[in-house]
């Protein structure tokens, strides 16, 4: 079977021209090194995946660093050709950690360099104290002028190609452009049918910022029923184009400028999730998705929740 050709985004603010496959493929929530990651891993780069996202946190990194080793050296693909993004945890959300926990992560992954590497969440917590969630009371004042200069030294001496954020609402990302000289090239976020973040979008498209929604079928978290892969009126959209909802599902985004991390180890549905760049949604489409009920999915990492981490934000 012949990879699909994936289309990518230039990262507006990055440096050399650096160019995101749109669709990547996630491997979180993991927080262990499991086998079917590697076997995954494997199988969606066969499948024509290049982009792959991972973090400190998820305890993926080293199954994928094994995965993309052993691609390179069967001449299933080049490191040139890859787009791996991991990412800073909040206990190394300091400063003077931000350099040596780069260099474990890519230890883990086998790799001299990342293509991306973002500030996991805009909270700082006490060093080598993992938790998940994290206790409130671990919680440390977050300098992020002062990490955010750690996280561009590392971009100039070349550890990663690029640098960005994730869960960043509007409010704190004006705050990082504030004081920085540097933009963030990415800023990865929750985004889906059911939570669309019109504002953020708009903000970021503004100031050259290229969001990749993670959850982007509303998978990951939920308590109750899945508002966009259980949606009647999306099915009905499904089947009037001879797609699958997730496939409804990721066009929408595609559709909206925004890269996306689906995770999923079936075969079949890594190979669905790539077929969506050949037909359109309607006009309709959009109006009717348009009016699905907004509501957020991953309320934040910290136990109890945090009521100021999105500034309210929708």
């Amino acid at each position: 079977m012949a990879g699909v050709e994936i289309p990518r985004i230039l990262l507006p603010n990055s440096s050399g021209q650096q160019r995101m496959p749109v669709v990547g493929m996630g491997s979180a929530p993991d927080f262990t090194c499991k086998k079917d990651t590697k076997e995954a891993i494997i199988e969606a780069i066969k499948q024509g995946y290049r982009h792959f996202d991972t973090a400190a946190a998820y305890g993926s990194e080293q199954a994928l660093g094994e995965a993309l080793n052993e691609a390179i050296h069967l001449g299933l693909v080049s490191r040139q050709d890859l787009f791996v993004t991991s990412k800073l945890w909040v206990t190394d959300n300091h400063p003077h950690l931000v350099l040596s926990a780069l260099r474990k992560s890519l230890s883990s992954l086998q790799l001299d360099y990342l293509d991306l590497y973002l500030i996991h969440w805009p909270l700082c917590s006490q060093p080598a104290k993992f938790s998940f969630p994290i206790e409130v009371q671990d919680l440390l004042p977050f300098d992020v002028k002062a990490v955010w200069e750690a996280m561009q030294e590392c971009q100039k001496l070349g550890l990663t190609k690029s640098i960005g954020v994730s869960n960043f609402s509007v409010k704190k990302l004006q705050t990082l452009l504030s004081v920085s000289t540097t933009p963030p090239v990415v800023n990865q976020v929750e985004m889906n049918l059911a939570w669309q973040q019109k504002n953020l979008r708009d903000f970021c498209s503004s100031n050259g910022i290229v969001i990749t929604a993670f959850s982007p079928l509303r998978k990951g978290a939920s308590r109750g029923p899945n508002e966009v892969m259980e949606n009647d009126m999306l099915k009905e959209i499904a089947q009037a184009h001879g797609k699958s909802i997730a496939q409804v599902s990721l066009r929408w985004l595609y559709e909206q400028g925004v890269t996306f991390v689906p995770k999923s180890y079936d075969k079949e549905r890594m190979n669905q999730n790539l077929h969506i760049f050949d037909w359109a949604l309607t006009q309709e489409d959009h109006h009717k998705i348009s009016q699905i009920h907004q509501s957020r999915l991953i309320s934040g990492p910290t136990k109890p929740q945090l009521g100021d981490l999105w500034d309210d934000e929708i």
